[in-house]
This record gives C-alpha cells, sequence and structure tokens, in this order.
C-alpha cells in the first residue's frame, strides 16, 4: 500500500529527477507554455507555483531562493519582474493542465501546462 508516498519517481534516480524539474520549471516560466506527460506536469506545477510566489514576495532573501532553483538568471529577473506583479492579486493557481492526444511512440498521456493569464 502506498500510505504516505509522495511524489513520483519517473524512474529516475535523485539528481536527474531534480534537475529534470529544474529544467522543466524555468522552461515554463521562460516561454509560459511547455507540452510533457502527464505526470511530469503534475510534480512541476507545484514548484513553478512556488517559484512565482516568491516573485510576489520581491525580496532579496525571495530573490536569491528563486536563484538557486531556477536555472536561467533571465528567468528569474523575469519572475520579479513580470510574473509577481501580474499575479499580485491571485492568491493561488497559477498554471494550467490542458490534455493533449496521447504520444505516437508509446501512448503517454501529454499534457500542455501553461501559466493562466
Amino acid at each position: 500500500m502506498r500510505h504516505k508516498i509522495v511524489g513520483r519517481k519517473l524512474g529516475r534516480v535523485t539528481s536527474h529527477r531534480r534537475a529534470l524539474y529544474r529544467n522543466l520549471v524555468t522552461d515554463l516560466l521562460k516561454h509560459e507554455k511547455i507540452v510533457t506527460t502527464e505526470a511530469k506536469a503534475k510534480e512541476v506545477r507545484g514548484m513553478a507555483e512556488k517559484m512565482i510566489t516568491l516573485g510576489k514576495d520581491s525580496g532579496l532573501h525571495a530573490y536569491r531562493q528563486a536563484l538557486s532553483f531556477i536555472t536561467d538568471k533571465k528567468v528569474t529577473e523575469k519572475i520579479f519582474a513580470d510574473l509577481g506583479p501580474r499575479y499580485k492579486e491571485r492568491p493561488g493557481g497559477y498554471t494550467r493542465i490542458v490534455k493533449l492526444a496521447p504520444r505516437l511512440g508509446d501512448g503517454a498521456p501529454m499534457v500542455q501546462l501553461e501559466l493562466v493569464k
């Protein structure tokens, strides 16, 4: 039984999984829309929303916390200059998952993870 077991391993070791999450969050915040598998999108959603919440705080400590997770400094600047003020009045739920057709190669359920306007 899987009681109190949180998160997905996605068939990867911890360091590879963490790097995957960091890259997906960075790309989502950079392009504001990515296409990925459903499991990856559900895992990344919370991390991306946490980064946007840090952007709403707009302090030095929040900036450094975001910079430690985001792999691109320009994306971190975008969070604090553009995305934080955009979602200032919104209490949460900055992302949306839209289901797409299954992937042709292996039939994996694909989704589009995007930021809400």
